[in-house]
């Protein structure tokens, strides 16, 4: 086992009023993290991005990556959140060593409620329990990407811990999972360090250790602003199914926040593993840049294997047929930025185009019928050949090359944009390729 980074995790905090022997004083060396998002809704890819965080630290340290659902607020859950976040982390690759759900754990927080009662740490309060502050106080702790953060006890006011019906605020079952889990590091979003002081008594009162904190700055849009969903701020599924790939996904959302040892920007999901540390994590906010994004995609495009693109671009597009597709991934891999863009690049090759979307022609509909007319007496059909086919009429007829090149594309694929003219005639076929330059001089 590697040799865990942080030795702060192992401290509590000091009060000897409220001292009680410290279970497991072992457990600090044993990295053991938590991604506990809520099931309210599906998380964005900011929240996902703590998800990785913690699972590279996990299996950088041979440690242990939990996934908990923190479902004790029962008015705000949104059926389906489960299953979504699960098939978030698991399309990434980040699988999880435990799972649980707080909702399950009732016993676990009315046993710890109990014990605060027995210390007359908290009171009841229309049904709910709430938890004493202590005045005058100074709570601090050594924040693994902020350095020493402190509160004053005088600035907050007693707090619930468990509610009416009966479920723990996020504050008491965070504080008890995490420490019947025994979770070492606790990597969160920056909008938590003002519940860190609420968390730190809790662990006094218990006289327990506390772990490690890592509190992340927020991505930001390119305005600088909070990163919103139009500029970002979406699901992992919704990337996915805009044709992004996980490869890119997991390289992109590392490198918001975390910095690697040198320039590399390419990372797969075992390299980050072997890369992965806490003391490169950066204290400002990262920007979210959409367009490197699409580089990371373009990038991971080239080296994904044909047979993997297909079936991802099938699963997009189940009407095209699986063969085909895979046929056609060495033409459209480097001109897509992200696999939607595939009918785009390739729907030609399936279906027809309408004469009537085929874009404007500048040559002659005799001029198309010679070029049919050379096409067909060809024996062979291959993309140098189709090229000298070409050129060879061109100068013949005394026309532009490039002219006569604009206008076989057009008619054969419909569009202005397409994969290599001549390897995507050759893949077309001769027969197709005839056929659909005289169905264009027929129409005309």
């Amino acid at each position: 086992m590697k040799k865990t980074e942080d030795p702060q995790r192992s401290r509590k905090v000091e009060d000897p009023e409220r001292s009680r022997k410290v279970e497991d004083p072992e457990r600090s060396r044993r990295v053991r993290v938590r991604y506990a998002p809520s099931p309210t809704g599906v998380p964005h890819i900011g929240n996902i991005r703590t998800a990785l965080f913690d699972f590279l630290y996990a299996k950088n340290q041979d440690g242990t990556f939990i996934l908990r659902l923190e479902d004790t607020d029962r008015k705000r859950l949104v059926p389906g959140s489960r299953e979504i976040i699960q098939e978030s982390l698991s399309v990434l690759g980040l699988k999880w060593d435990e799972y649980y759900e707080q909702s399950r754990r009732l016993d676990l927080y009315q046993k710890h409620l109990k014990i605060l009662k027995d210390q007359k740490l908290v009171y009841e309060d229309q049904g709910s329990w709430r938890f004493k502050i202590p005045k005058g106080k100074t709570l601090k702790w050594q924040d693994l990407v902020h350095g020493e953060i402190k509160f004053l006890s005088d600035v907050l006011e007693d707090f619930i811990i468990v509610k009416s019906d009966g479920f723990p605020t996020y504050h008491f079952a965070s504080v008890v999972d995490d420490h019947d889990m025994q979770i070492s590091h606790v990597i969160r979003g920056d909008e938590w360090i003002s519940s860190t002081p609420k968390h730190l008594l809790l662990y006094e009162a218990f006289s327990w250790l506390y772990p490690a904190f890592i509190h992340l700055p927020p991505i930001l849009g390119p305005d600088r602003k909070k990163l919103s969903k139009r500029e970002g701020a979406k699901s992992v599924i919704e990337y996915i199914d805009e044709g992004y790939l996980p490869e890119a996904l997991v390289n992109f959302l590392s490198l918001l926040g975390w910095a690697p040892k040198d320039d590399r920007e390419i990372f797969s999901l075992n390299d980050l593993t072997r890369e992965f540390s806490l003391d490169r994590l950066n204290k400002n906010s990262p920007i979210f840049n959409g367009e490197k994004l699409n580089w990371f995609n373009r990038e991971w495009m080239k080296k994904i294997k044909d047979d993997r693109l297909a079936k991802q671009i099938k699963t997009l597009f189940p009407q095209y047929d699986l063969e085909k597709i895979r046929s056609l991934i060495p033409l459209v891999r480097e001109r897509m930025k992200t696999l939607l863009e595939f009918p785009k690049m390739a729907d030609f090759f399936f279906n027809r185009p309408k004469i009537s979307n085929i874009p404007k022609i500048s040559l002659s509909v005799s001029l198309i019928a010679d070029v049919i007319s050379v096409f067909e007496k060809s024996k062979v059909w291959n993309n140098s050949v189709i090229r000298k086919l070409i050129e060879e009429t061109a100068v013949l007829k005394k026309i532009d090359r490039i002219e006569l090149i604009s206008a076989v594309r057009n008619i054969v694929s419909g569009s202005i944009i397409t994969p290599p003219l001549y390897e995507s005639m050759e893949q077309l076929g001769q027969e197709e390729t005839i056929t659909r330059l005289k169905n264009y001089v027929k129409k005309k």
